[in-house]
């Protein structure tokens, strides 16, 4: 008869609870999940923190030519650094080549984009202030764009060698219809100079070193607000071996001046991103 009473006032066993989980069991659920997700639950609790500190959750979130983008961006050796001090240092955007050029990790995905300024492009008559001027802008990752006045002979080129994750890429020029100007605190464009881009297309020119083209042909239909052309897509198949690519935009009919174009930058995103892009 006791102990039929002890059974029954015996401590009922706690339920489990998702704490109970291993942390090898929770990396591999992190392993499942964007970053920002892997940086909210690793504050539920130690278990989960430990889990979240694992190299391999973080390696999962990185570009493969991480390595590379750590000693060129930071002049450090990538074999000494955890993953997840890696992850952070390529989240932030980070500029280099005298700050002409961004890179930056998609949080949501393990893709790495690239902008690079009008600084770091051949713009014919560029320094000549007849036809082109530089104005500052908070518009701009690199706060300031060229302006072009007025010209008869449009040329627009770069180049770029980089070691590329594997993956398909889209390039994108980044224009502007209209002088940016503030108003009372408030954003405006001024479309006094804006001619000339009705007569015939912008042509758009992309090569790569291993013998892919493309090309395309753009009239620029938006006027006032920032708008992003695809010129073409390159595919790199190795991580591990510097590739060079060659872009161009030019407008070279000498029949007609044209005016009134803002050039921000070039935009490198993986394809997979290319929507996203569009809607900014």
């Amino acid at each position: 008869m006791g102990s039929f009473i002890s059974t029954l006032i015996s401590p009922i066993p706690p339920r489990p609870s998702i704490d109970d989980l291993p942390e090898n069991c929770i990396a591999l659920i992190y392993m499942k999940l964007d970053a920002v997700d892997v940086c909210r639950l690793a504050g539920l609790s130690r278990r989960f923190w430990g889990a979240a500190s694992a190299d391999f959750v973080w390696e999962s979130k990185l570009p493969d030519n991480y390595r590379f983008l750590v000693r060129k961006l930071f002049d450090k050796v990538p074999e000494r650094l955890r993953k997840m001090d890696v992850y952070s240092m390529l989240s932030r955007p980070v500029r280099f080549d005298a700050a002409t050029k961004e890179i930056w990790l998609d949080k949501s995905t393990p893709k790495m984009c690239m902008a690079i300024s009008w600084k770091g492009m051949r713009i014919t008559g560029i320094d000549d202030r007849r036809y082109w001027s530089h104005l500052p802008s908070d518009e701009s990752r690199f706060h300031t764009v060229a302006y072009l006045q007025q010209v008869w002979w449009l040329e627009v080129s770069g180049e770029l060698e980089f070691t590329f994750p594997v993956g398909s890429f889209g390039l994108f020029f980044r224009l502007q219809k209209g002088k940016p100007t503030n108003r009372n605190g408030r954003r405006a464009c001024n479309l006094d100079q804006v001619h000339g881009w009705d007569s015939k297309p912008l042509r758009f020119e992309l090569s790569a070193s291993n013998g892919q083209h493309a090309v395309s042909q753009w009239f620029l239909k938006q006027t006032g607000n920032w708008g992003y052309y695809h010129v073409g897509e390159f595919t790199v198949d190795n991580s591990n071996t510097p590739f060079r690519i060659k872009y161009s935009m030019s407008q070279i009919d000498c029949t007609h001046t044209k005016g009134g174009l803002c050039l921000d930058s070039v935009v490198i995103c993986p394809c997979e991103l290319k929507e996203r892009l569009l809607e900014w």
